[in-house]
């Protein structure tokens, strides 16, 4: 089981990136994908998560009207795309997938972890 982000890195204020997480080793059609990011000095935060089998999509207040999850089943991959960036979207920002996270926006939830993009956004 493998998933591996990409499409991270610098950007100004206003603008935006597309991240993508691609699965290897399973379906994502059974799973829910979360998307988390963690800045230095805090806690990994939820930011969207989609359940890839019926499409239903939860998203962070903090990103509410920028950001938008979607899965391409038959590519198994989920896609983060990110509008409007500002500064304090920096973070490195990882894709998680698990079946049945009790708490979408818990990193605890979910087993199976990417490696992480390094997003910045410059003022």
């Amino acid at each position: 089981v493998q998933l591996v982000e990409s499409g991270g890195g610098l950007v100004q204020a206003g603008g935006s990136l597309r991240l993508s997480c691609a699965a290897s080793g399973f379906r994502l059609d059974d799973y829910y994908i979360g998307w988390f990011r963690q800045a230095p000095g805090k806690e990994r935060e939820g930011v969207s998560c989609i359940s890839t089998s019926d499409g239903r999509t939860y998203v962070a207040d903090s990103v509410k009207g920028r950001f938008t999850v979607s899965s391409d089943n038959a590519k198994n991959t989920v896609f983060l795309q990110m509008n409007s960036l500002k500064p304090e979207d920096t973070a490195v920002y990882y894709c998680a997938a698990d079946r049945t996270p009790a708490i979408w926006f818990l990193p605890s939830e979910y087993h199976y972890w990417g490696q992480g993009t390094q997003v910045t956004v410059s003022a």
